[in-house]
C-alpha cells in the first residue's frame, strides 16, 4: 500500500517542489544503481546465514524511518539521497522473499504460490493507489501523504515480526536443479537410443541459456522503466489529467494486474510458463507502439492511454509470476539476489533514460524506444527458453 501510494505521489511531489523531469530521472536512476549491488549483497547474505526473516524486518523498518525523514525535506537533492539510501535498504526483503517461497513449497507449487503472493501485494498496491486518490481528492498535503506511507511500512514491520518464519530445512532449490540435470541426461539417452536403433526422433535436446535469460530480464526491465518512469508526468502535463484521475488510472492498472496474478496461478502450469513469458513480452512491445497513437488522437488520447496502461498491467502479472518461478529454478544457491539485481540494472538505466527522453525529445520517442527494447527482450527470451 505504501509504495503503491508513493509510486504516483513521488514524481508529482518532485515536480511540485521545483524539480524537473531530469531531476526525477536522476532520483530513480541513482536509487536503482544502488539497488543493484544491494540486491546481490542481501541475496548472498541471506543464503549464507540461512536466515531470512531478519532482512525482511530490516527492509520495512528502514523504509518507515526514511519516509518519515522525507516529511522534513523540501530539497530535491536531499530527497534524491534519502530515496537512494532507502531503496538500498528496502530491497533487503526481495531475495529472502523469493527464497522463502521457493523453499517452503515444492517446485510444482511455485507458480501458484508466487501468483498467490502477488495477488496479495497487488491488492495492497491497488489499495495504496485508491488511498492516494482519496487523499488527493480531499486535499491532503504532501506531509500527510508521506506520514501515511511511513506508518504503513511500520505496520508491515510489526506484522512481519509476528507472521514471517524461516524455513526449517533449505533443500528444495538444490533438489530441483538435481532433477533438471537427471531429466536432461535421461532425454539425451532416449534420443541417442532411438538414433542407434535407426529410428527418427522429433524431440530436441535443449537446455535453458541462463546468460541470455538474464539479458532478457535486463532488457524487459529497461523497457518497462523507460516507459513508466515519466508516465505520471505524461498524464499530468500532456493529457492534463488532475492528480486524483491519475491515481484512478493507476488503480485500474493495479486492479487488472491482481486479476492477472490470479489467472496466472490458477489456469497455467510449469509446462506453459516459457511460452507465456515470450507472449507477454511481445504483447507489451505492441502496446508500447500503440501509445504513439494516444498522442495523435486528441479526443480520446486519455482513454486510449489508460486502456493501454491497464492491459500492460495484466500482461506484466503473467510475466512476473513465470520469470520468478523460472529464475529460482535456474539461479544457484548463494545468488538469490541475481533476479532483483538484473531487474535493477535495467531500472537504473531506464529511470534516467525515460525522463531524459521525455524532457529532450518528447513522449513519442519514449514510447518508440520502449517498444523497440521490449521486442529485443522478446528475442532474448525466445532464444533462452
Amino acid at each position: 500500500m505504501a509504495f503503491g501510494l508513493l509510486s504516483v505521489f513521488l514524481p508529482l511531489h518532485i515536480i511540485a517542489i521545483g524539480g524537473s523531469l531530469v531531476d526525477l530521472g536522476l532520483l530513480f536512476a541513482v536509487a536503482s544503481f544502488l539497488v543493484i549491488p544491494s540486491a546481490f549483497f542481501w541475496g548472498y547474505l541471506c543464503d549464507k546465514t540461512r536466515r531470512y526473516k531478519r532482512y525482511v524486518l530490516l527492509s520495512f523498518l528502514a523504509s518507515a524511518i526514511f519516509l518519515y525523514f522525507f516529511t522534513v525535506s523540501t530539497s530535491v537533492g536531499l530527497l534524491i539521497i534519502l530515496y537512494a539510501v532507502m531503496s538500498a535498504l528496502h530491497v533487503a526483503y526481495e531475495p529472502p522473499k523469493n527464497v522463502l517461497i521457493s523453499e517452503l513449497y515444492a517446485r510444482e507449487e511455485w507458480e501458484k504460490t508466487f501468483a498467490f503472493y502477488q495477488v496479495f501485494t497487488g491488492t495492497g498496491w491497488l489499495l495504496g493507489l485508491l488511498l492516494g486518490f482519496l487523499m488527493s481528492s480531499y486535499g491532503f498535503g504532501s506531509t500527510a501523504t508521506l506520514l501515511v506511507c511511513s506508518g504503513l511500512n511500520l505496520v508491515a514491520f510489526i506484522l512481519s515480526l509476528i507472521l514471517v518464519a524461516d524455513p526449517p530445512f533449505i533443500f528444495e532449490r538444490s533438489l530441483v536443479r538435481v532433477e533438471k540435470t537427471i531429466d536432461f541426461a535421461y532425454k539425451g539417452i532416449v534420443i541417442a537410443s532411438r538414433m542407434l536403433d535407426g529410428l527418427s526422433s522429433n524431440e530436441k535436446l535443449r537446455k535453458e541459456n541462463l546468460s541470455v535469460f538474464c539479458g532478457g530480464l535486463i532488457l524487459f526491465s529497461l523497457a518497462t522503466t523507460i516507459l513508466f518512469a515519466p508516465f505520471p508526468i505524461f498524464f499530468s502535463q500532456e493529457l492534463a489529467l488532475p492528480t486524483n484521475a491519475i491515481f484512478a488510472v493507476y488503480a485500474l492498472n493495479s486492479g487488472v494486474g491482481v486479476v492477472g496474478y490470479f489467472l496466472a496461478g490458477s489456469r497455467t502450469s510449469q509446462a506453459t510458463e516459457k511460452s507465456h513469458i515470450t507472449k507477454t513480452v511481445i504483447f507489451r512491445s505492441l502496446l508500447a507502439f500503440l501509445l504513439v497513437a494516444a498522442t495523435g488522437v486528441p479526443r480520446y488520447n486519455a482513454v486510449l492511454a489508460a486502456v493501454i496502461l491497464i492491459l500492460m498491467g495484466f500482461a506484466y502479472a503473467f510475466f512476473l509470476v513465470f520469470t520468478l518461478s523460472l529464475s529460482m529454478e535456474l539461479i544457484p544457491a548463494g545468488k538469490a539476489g541475481l533476479f532483483t539485481g538484473l531487474v535493477g540494472i535495467g531500472s537504473a538505466c531506464g529511470n534516467f533514460i525515460g525522463p531524459f527522453l521525455a524532457h529532450t525529445s518528447g513522449f513519442i520517442s519514449v514510447f518508440l524506444t520502449a517498444g523497440t527494447i521490449f521486442f529485443l527482450a522478446y528475442i532474448a527470451f525466445k532464444i533462452s527458453t
